[in-house]
């Protein structure tokens, strides 16, 4: 019995983990405007996101400058 238990819980906690990737969309956008507090973004897939979703934006990466 408590083999089942534990196997249960496993493959519960294993199903909410990968559950929790399809929350998580990566999307490429490019700014196209910025007005005060508000920017404005093109994406090329607009579809994984709803009006008024909060989004968690990041700048690109800009490679190192190396001197001498």
């Amino acid at each position: 019995m408590n083999k089942k238990v534990a196997a249960c819980v496993v493959a519960c906690a294993f199903v909410m983990g990968v559950a929790g990737f399809g929350y998580a969309a990566k999307i490429n956008c490019e700014v196209t405007a910025v007005e005060g507090e508000k920017v404005t973004m093109t994406c090329k897939d607009a579809s994984k996101i709803a009006p008024g979703e909060k989004v968690k934006v990041a700048s690109a990466k800009k490679g190192a400058v190396e001197g001498c």
